[in-house]
C-alpha cells in the first residue's frame, strides 16, 4: 500500500526550485516572447454558452467578508446559471481590458504568477435548474461555457477524492487544472509550486462572496 509519508522526492523538489541569492542571479533563462503563450485555453470548435454577466451588489462590504470567521452554512444549495456565473467570474474572470501597442491586456479577478493564467477551470455538474448536466470548460475571454461531454460525471470525481463527503453531495463541482507550460515559459520547474498557488487564489475569492451573501 503506498501512502504520503514518504518526504524525500517532496523536500528534493523544494530545495532544487527555491530561490536563493545565488539562483537569482545566476540563472541563465531567458524569454522568448515570440514564443509567449496564450492567456486563455481555447476550444475553438466548440458552441459557447454565454453566461449572465449582471448581478446584483451584495450586502456585506468585502474587508468584512474576508475577515470573517464564522462556519460556512450548510444549507442545501441548487446554484442556477446566475450564481455560476458569478463564481466563475469572481474567480477566474477578466475584471478590465487595457488596450496597448500591439494587443490587449487582461485584469483578472484572481492573480497569477506573472499574469500567465495556466489555471483553467472546468464545471462539472448534474441537472441544474437551467443548465444540463455535463463535463464544461469555462471560458473567460468571452465569458461562455462549452460542453466537452453531455451528462453526469460527478461519479469519477467522488471516486478520485475517496468518497469525500462534500465532493459526493455537491450538485456542480468545479475542478481545477494547469496548462503547465503556459507558466513554465517563463519560471521553468518552480511552476509546480505555481499550479498551487495560483490554484488557492483562485479559489479564495469565491469563499469571500459566499460569506458576503450571507
Amino acid at each position: 500500500m503506498t501512502t504520503n509519508r514518504p518526504v524525500t522526492a517532496a523536500w528534493t523538489y523544494h530545495n532544487g526550485t527555491k530561490h536563493s541569492w545565488e539562483s537569482v542571479r545566476t540563472n541563465p533563462h531567458t524569454l522568448d516572447w515570440g514564443n509567449y503563450p496564450l492567456a486563455f485555453k481555447i476550444y475553438s470548435t466548440l458552441e459557447p454558452l454565454p453566461l449572465p454577466h449582471e448581478w446584483p451588489s451584495v450586502s456585506m462590504a468585502t474587508l468584512s467578508a474576508i475577515a470573517e470567521t464564522r462556519p460556512e452554512h450548510n444549507d442545501e444549495c441548487i446554484p442556477d446559471l446566475l450564481s455560476l456565473a458569478k463564481l466563475l467570474f469572481l474567480s477566474a474572470g477578466i475584471t478590465k481590458r487595457q488596450p496597448y501597442l500591439g494587443g490587449e491586456r487582461y485584469f483578472r479577478a484572481a492573480a497569477c504568477t506573472g499574469a500567465l493564467y495556466h489555471i483553467d477551470l472546468y464545471l462539472v455538474c448534474g441537472e441544474l435548474p437551467d443548465l444540463s448536466a455535463g463535463v464544461y470548460h469555462f471560458g473567460p475571454h468571452d465569458f461562455a461555457l462549452r460542453c466537452l461531454r453531455p451528462g453526469d460525471y460527478r461519479q469519477m470525481l467522488i471516486q478520485a477524492s475517496g468518497q469525500e463527503p462534500g465532493v459526493a453531495h455537491a450538485p456542480a463541482l468545479f475542478v481545477c487544472t494547469s496548462t503547465y507550460w503556459r507558466n513554465a515559459w517563463k519560471y521553468q520547474a518552480r511552476t509546480y509550486r505555481h499550479c498551487f498557488w495560483d490554484a488557492g487564489t483562485l479559489l479564495y475569492w469565491p469563499t469571500c462572496w459566499r460569506r458576503e451573501q450571507h
